[in-house]
């Protein structure tokens, strides 16, 4: 056997994790767990101090917010905050976020 047929069984690792999450079809609740994860990360520890919750159903992003004045203010920056989380996980994962 030549070394050249063992190369072309070789994947990045980043690969082989998603086609085992493809073929168990968890691959969107990987994603999910990942979004609710970065959230911290994403809006910056000042707004996610003030979160109370954040979970995700149907690809909608939902967040509750500790006080009015938080909601109100996030409302302003939905859109960006959108933007950020489909540039960090692709299009696909969220399709908008629910201010509860």
């Amino acid at each position: 056997m030549s070394s050249r047929g063992k190369k072309s069984d070789i994947m990045p690792i980043k690969d082989a994790i998603r086609d085992l999450l493809n073929s168990y079809h968890l691959e969107s609740k990987f994603d999910e767990a990942q979004v609710v994860a970065s959230w911290e990360r994403l809006v910056g520890v000042p707004i996610a101090k003030r979160t109370r919750k954040v979970f995700i159903k149907n690809k909608v992003l939902f967040v509750e917010f500790k006080t009015a004045a938080m909601k109100s203010d996030f409302l302003l920056h939905k859109a960006k905050v959108l933007e950020l989380f489909r540039k960090e996980f692709g299009p696909g994962v969220l399709n908008d976020i629910a201010i509860l």
